[in-house]
């Protein structure tokens, strides 16, 4: 078990320490599987950023219920309710955010998330999301979820094209992946003094633009500062990459990254490959007690 008191010994005022889970849609059972070792093994953080399917994990992580994540990965997702051509015809998305994160999540849900014990973590939770009218990032905090409405995190996980925008007061909001796809310089310019960030591609790789381009012409008559920073995704997530690496080398940052994701991108429904991300998610996150 960790104690970050033990660590934190020495210090003039108490040492940050933060996880970024960066999601990456059914991948991000790689991070789920992270999450579970570490209430495994008791390793807390004092500051969790999470982007897409990352904030949802790290949800079900500082409201203590391990193993909640898994479920949602290798049972719901294969469910014509989660995500269904039948749900885009009907409703224009794809991904049906409010049987997510709304109808198993809510407290009467089949499988409910701990929303008093989430709030009461005394923990810092960043959930990144796109403004989409902007095109600039939106940072969501734990105060902005409250019971049986997890907005934030349907803001976080709303991949344009695939899904119509998630609206908050009146804002639209697209994923946090398209302004700030890994933002570890949000959680060092917090405070943090280490952070982990899990990614779920492997370390080595870099985004091609060419694909993001394609998706933003679809974006740019409706929504066209999302458009922009969408087709600029690439070069965000590797400018944040190569910062990750450049802060690994001082010590300030352990990169948690699969070696292998079995062919999966970020919809693929194959129950094989989310489970080996899941056993990976498990054997990887062993490093990070010995860089704490």
């Amino acid at each position: 078990m960790i104690d970050m008191a033990l660590y934190r010994t020495g210090h003039e005022e108490a040492a940050m320490i933060g996880i970024i889970d960066v999601g990456g849609g059914l991948r991000g059972i790689y991070g789920a599987g992270v999450l579970d070792y570490c209430m495994d093994n008791g390793i807390s953080f004092d500051y969790c950023a999470g982007v897409s399917a990352g904030a949802a994990n790290l949800c079900s992580y500082l409201a203590g219920q391990r193993g909640r994540n898994y479920h949602f990965y290798t049972e719901y997702a294969f469910r014509k309710e989660y995500m269904s051509l039948k749900s885009f015809l009907k409703s224009g998305s794809y991904i049906n955010l409010e049987y997510v994160y709304g109808t198993l999540s809510n407290r009467d849900g089949e499988n409910p998330l701990d929303y008093e014990a989430m709030k009461n973590c005394g923990k810092i939770f960043k959930i990144v999301a796109t403004n989409a009218r902007t095109g600039r990032p939106k940072y969501f905090n734990l105060k902005d979820l409250k019971q049986d409405d997890y907005g934030p995190v349907k803001a976080s996980s709303c991949v344009p094209i695939v899904n119509r925008p998630y609206v908050i007061g009146g804002v639209p909001y697209f994923d946090g992946g398209l302004t700030d796809p890994i933002p570890v310089r949000k959680a060092l310019k917090d405070g943090c003094e280490k952070v982990v960030v899990v990614l779920t591609r492997p370390v080595d790789f870099y985004r091609n633009p060419k694909k993001d381009v394609r998706m933003a012409r679809l974006l740019l008559k409706s929504y066209p500062n999302s458009a922009r920073a969408l087709a600029r995704r690439s070069a965000y997530y590797n400018r944040s990459l190569e910062l990750c690496k450049e802060y690994q080398r001082d010590g300030k940052v352990l990169i948690v990254a699969p070696a292998d994701i079995g062919g999966m991108s970020t919809l693929t429904r194959n129950q094989e490959a989310i489970e080996m991300m899941y056993r990976e998610g498990l054997k990887d996150a062993r490093a990070i007690e010995s860089f704490l």
